[in-house]
């Protein structure tokens, strides 16, 4: 789970509205869709967030006032908790107990590219969807790659280790082919 990232399992369709849209047409939409939540998105740019609990709050505190006279963007928090789709599970995990949030948009440069649940982390088991753990060892291989030929090191293809024997990326080293981890051992 560690090396599985927001971007493979975050919905990205996320259910948006535009800044001026009244409360009315937010609640009209949350029922519609079935969702808790909406993303506010002016121009692909993510600017802010509006759950039920913030409708139910203007009911209470201001149910003088007509719900389509009310805008999204009035009633969104100022300061909300996002997450970049390159960050792991394991930091969406930490990030929302920390916060005490169970969704967090998923913004890249400003731009919201989705949103990740407790829901989607939950629904996600690498038992079920045996391809996304393999998605993850191959993201995992390639890292190691890439680390490796960032130091210009003679990179050869898989293989089997001449000194332990598992199947790796391999490198000429004092004219032996071996692993990464062989070769930090010596």
């Amino acid at each position: 789970m560690k090396n599985i990232l927001v971007s493979d399992v975050m919905t990205r369709d996320a259910i948006t509205v535009k800044p001026s849209t009244n409360l009315l047409e937010c609640a009209r939409k949350m029922v519609r869709k079935r969702v808790g939540s909406l993303l506010i998105v002016y121009k692909k740019r993510f600017a802010g967030f509006i759950s039920e609990r913030d409708i139910l709050w203007v009911l209470i505190k201001k149910s003088k006032d007509n719900l389509s006279e009310i805008k999204a963007i009035d009633i969104s928090p100022r300061k909300i908790v996002t997450i970049k789709p390159s960050s792991t599970i394991k930091e969406v995990t930490t990030k929302m107990r920390k916060t005490k949030f169970d969704k967090l948009p998923v913004v890249h440069e400003n731009e919201l590219v989705g949103i990740i649940t407790v829901k989607d982390i939950l629904n996600f088991n690498p038992e079920i969807y045996p391809e996304l753990e393999e998605f993850a060892q191959i993201k995992e291989r390639e890292e190691k790659l890439k680390r490796i030929s960032t130091k210009k090191r003679n990179i050869v293809n898989e293989g089997n280790c001449e000194k332990c024997g598992e199947k790796s990326v391999l490198r000429k080293v004092n004219e032996r082919f071996i692993c990464e981890s062989c070769e930090m051992l010596m």
